[in-house]
């Protein structure tokens, strides 16, 4: 193996490292909760296992010796002859943020000799004797269900032998799963394939030992069998003999007596229809297990140069049609009319393989709420739901920490202590909800809790002694209006700083970072009840609908998930009301704002009788803006502004027309707070 270049397969090995230590995280927490649970604690061992392995070949020495020290821990938990305890689970979280750290440190071009493990590996080997590596791996022995073994009594009555496949892989086979694989695919090309053991999926993803077990139906012979998988290199050992079924037999033989079924026409015709089904359920399900598999992992940097490349066809194509409809030329008219479903339909599917489940950051905080209230002894269930909602994998790297903002806030300032919810009524477990669904355009994250709620008085008292308004004016404010200074930057109700919260940067950074990501964002709460906050994401970044507006001689775009709605206002229904102009719509007062003079461009004297205003909402805000004409929806493509640009107020990005000119993007959020 001196010849093997392994950075090539560095970028594979850290995802499939980060994936296998996020497994890790939730089976412990798994564990945490039944202790006694063998299936869990197994399959923690094969994960840990496999991890070892990639660690190893990878060259990664001491992420394989912790991983290894890992497995010894648990290989006394595994044979029954110790049980788990609490204190050794947060041994293993420890030690599980150790290779969390070292995956960041190989991420970031350094090396896992780096982080100190000597204290991990000799608390885990503590109580537990080293493992010796000579020590055989167990074969696996799986029980048949009786289904499987009518499969294979059918199976026998067509004329076909049923073998069980021992295999066991060499010590220095690097890619394991390839090599099951490759059994797989050769004993499925010679017969039906009953069963493996473990599963399939377990053995495409590397979640067994070196050991695994295949049931086939073939008409080959042993000998057959045994010469095909000889072709196959890295095995150690190969045991094929045929599979009976007496367990089966003599339930049959109870059913009808002494009689032999096998004579009975009847039963030749139930044996051909259930041996077809060996035929198409036996293989199918590996088939389909197959094709569940067949993904490719693809740089997220040549995802953005793909969406680029169809934003370019999309300008492309507005500026064709625009040209054709200036030189009328009808006869381009279907020609176009299909260019413009071919590029819609690539434009779908590559918005489709940008989109990640929210499951993505979800899984983070399972172990996050269980760490925080650990330390804060406070009691906290954790509820998610909707996690297969999928979002634009840029909005997902993004919106994560906004998120665990929002819970490390809800457990510190929200969830009471057990004994204080049991004076006010409450159970002594809180409840925080995580939820996310697709509405319309967009998705919308929730982040509930029923804790205490924001105490309004407290909120008014630090904004007055912080100098964020004075007394009177917090005095005029309504319970609801003093529940946003929570927003501000710099805000905090905290007497003291913690590793936690205290700051003041938690709800203003979120807020901010929402809006960045032209997202709306807006928080709820009810003394004693609870808070709720919910946050607006739109699915993608990349290309969206958007409202062109004239502004004087500009044209500016106004994303559809901001647009509430168009109306036409007659100048004499424009008031005045406290030095703000507003007009009635349905009832309700809407104040009006001069777009022109919120851009700090030319502000123009209306001549006209009817304004066109475009109604727009960010959060809790609701404003018209007055612009000169309404030009239309469009599928615009949303480009940067680059770093230098990028801060001014009020413009979201640029955009190219179908005429070639550059239109602004208008951020919504901050032009309605200017």
């Amino acid at each position: 193996m001196t010849g093997i270049d392994l950075n090539q397969y560095l970028g594979a090995f850290l995802d499939e490292a980060t994936d296998n230590l996020l497994h890790l995280d939730d089976l412990l927490l798994e564990i945490e909760k039944d202790q006694g649970n063998m299936e869990v604690i197994n399959e923690i061992f094969r994960s840990a296992h496999t991890l070892k392995g990639m660690s190893a070949t990878m060259g990664f020495d001491r992420m394989s010796t912790l991983t290894h020290s890992i497995e010894d821990r648990l290989d006394k938990v595994r044979r029954g002859e110790a049980q788990l305890q609490s204190g050794d689970i947060d041994l293993l979280f420890r030690s599980l943020d150790t290779l969390q750290t070292m995956v960041e440190a190989i991420r970031n071009g350094d090396k896992d000799t780096s982080i100190s493990i000597d204290d991990l590996i000799e608390a885990l080997h503590q109580t537990v004797p080293q493992k010796d590596e000579r020590q055989e791996e167990n074969t696996i022995h799986e029980v048949l269900s009786d289904h499987e073994e009518q499969w294979i009594h059918e199976a026998n009555s067509l004329g076909m032998d049923v073998f069980k496949v021992d295999v066991r892989l060499s010590k220095e086979c690097m890619l394991k799963a390839a090599r099951a694989y490759m059994v797989v695919n050769r004993l499925d090309e010679m017969g039906d394939i009953i069963k493996t053991a473990p599963p399939v999926e377990d053995l495409e993803n590397e979640k067994f030992d070196r050991s695994f077990e295949i049931y086939i139906a073939t008409h080959d012979s042993e000998e057959s069998l045994q010469e095909a998988l000889s072709r196959i290199s890295e095995l150690e050992k190969v045991s094929i003999e045929k599979a009976g079924s007496p367990s089966w037999r003599e339930k049959e033989q109870e059913k009808v007596g002494t009689k032999d079924v096998s004579s009975s026409p009847e039963k030749e015709v139930v044996a051909r229809s259930s041996a077809e089904s060996i035929t198409q359920n036996g293989p199918s399900r590996h088939n389909a297990s197959k094709r569940a598999g067949q993904t490719v992992r693809v740089d997220i940097g040549r995802l953005d140069k793909l969406m680029n490349l169809v934003g370019e066809l999309v300008i492309g194509r507005a500026r064709i049609e625009r040209l054709v409809q200036e030189a009328r030329l009808r006869d381009f008219d279907e020609p176009l009319s299909q260019l413009g479903r071919i590029s819609g339909d690539i434009q779908e599917l590559v918005t489709k393989l940008r989109m990640v489940p929210v499951s993505f950051i979800f899984d983070r905080f399972p172990r996050l709420v269980r760490d925080l209230s650990k330390s804060m002894e406070k009691k906290i269930d954790l509820q998610i739901e909707g996690q297969d909602t999928e979002l634009d994998r840029t909005v997902i790297d993004e919106i994560g920490d906004p998120l665990v903002h929002l819970i490390r806030n809800s457990i510190d300032h929200g969830i009471e202590k057990p004994e204080d919810r049991v004076k006010t009524g409450k159970t002594d477990t809180g409840v925080i909800k995580i939820s996310a669904y697709q509405e319309g355009s967009g998705v919308i994250i929730e982040v509930d809790d029923d804790g205490k709620g924001i105490n309004s008085d407290r909120v008014r008292e630090k904004a007055v002694e912080k100098g964020f308004i004075t007394e009177e004016e917090s005095y005029g404010m309504t319970e609801e209006e003093l529940i946003q200074l929570v927003l501000l930057p710099g805000f905090s109700t905290s007497d003291a700083v913690t590793d936690i919260s205290g700051r003041g940067v938690g709800m203003d950074a979120v807020k901010t970072k929402v809006e960045a990501l032209s997202g709306q964002f807006e928080i709820e709460s009810m003394r004693g009840k609870g808070t709720r906050v919910l946050i607006r994401l739109p699915l993608t970044l990349a290309i969206v609908l958007a409202l062109l507006v004239k502004v004087g001689d500009e044209i500016y775009a106004i994303s559809l998930e901001n647009v509430e709605e168009t109306i036409l206002v007659r100048k004499e229904d424009i008031k005045t009301m406290h030095g703000t102009p507003a007009t009635l719509l349905r009832g309700d007062v809407l104040a009006l704002s001069n777009l022109a003079s919120l851009l700090g461009t030319h502000l123009e004297t209306y001549q006209q009788d009817e304004y066109p205003v475009v109604v727009v909402k960010a959060g809790r805000n609701k404003v018209g803006f007055i612009v000169s004409e309404l030009i239309g929806q469009q599928e615009i493509v949303i480009k940067s502004l680059g770093k230098f640009l990028s801060k001014i107020k009020g413009i979201a990005g640029a955009t190219i027309l179908g005429d070639g000119n550059v239109a602004l993007i208008l951020d919504v959020a901050s032009l309605c707070t200017k």
